[in-house]
């Protein structure tokens, strides 16, 4: 899975020290017909995030669902996930695909920044994330985009875009009919009473734009 199968649903996980508990909404997720699922979790250590992060592979596995590791290179190598997710001060796309590997997903933030996204593309991202389109309770303190960005990226890059910062159910069709491949959620997919239900409803906005 490359570039041209960016698309659908992304799940970015939340913060969670409970592995069990985790595990249990990350399945639930994957039941509701999520396409991706990105690892992070800014509260576990060292030691928690190895063990959170070969589990949620060997789930994702089971579904055939790829994994993206976000920020740390070092794990996703260690346990062999299907990519990685980089932001502008963590490292380039270069150094990350020359050490990662030509066969893995590697994709980048770039805020409202459409250089970073051109840079990305060229230094071999799969796709690239801007955002926030929405308020969000993840990073309340993000730089705020419009759609704008997204049609002036699609003149500019190849690239599947991604959505991320803020997205429900009740704006994600905004994103996806102005061209958005994915969307990238966190609360409004962990934080529901019925996870599975909820990612199949997202998955059906998809499929309706197609």
């Amino acid at each position: 899975m490359r570039s041209q199968e960016i698309s659908g649903l992304y799940a970015i996980t939340p913060d969670l020290e409970n592995t069990n508990d985790l595990l249990n909404k990350v399945q639930q997720a994957l039941e509701g017909r999520v396409q991706l699922i990105q690892y992070r979790n800014k509260l576990a250590n060292e030691i928690l995030r190895r063990k959170q992060a070969k589990l949620l592979l060997q789930l994702c596995r089971e579904y055939g669902i790829p994994l993206i590791i976000n920020d740390h290179l070092d794990l996703a190598i260690e346990i062999d996930a299907d990519g990685l997710h980089v932001g502008q001060d963590d490292m380039s796309v270069t150094k990350a695909r020359n050490q990662f590997g030509q066969d893995k997903i590697i994709g980048a933030s770039c805020y409202n920044n459409l250089n970073l996204a051109v840079q990305a593309e060229k230094e071999g991202a799969d796709y690239v994330a801007f955002g926030a389109f929405f308020s969000s309770l993840t990073k309340p303190n993000t730089i705020s985009v419009t759609m704008d960005l997204v049609d002036q990226a699609k003149k500019k890059i190849s690239l599947p875009i991604v959505a991320i910062g803020g997205i429900k159910l009740a704006n994600a069709r905004t994103v996806i009919q102005g061209g958005c491949a994915a969307v990238a959620v966190c609360n409004d997919l962990f934080h529901t009473e019925n996870i599975k239900t909820t990612a199949t409803q997202y998955s059906q906005l998809f499929a309706e734009n197609n």
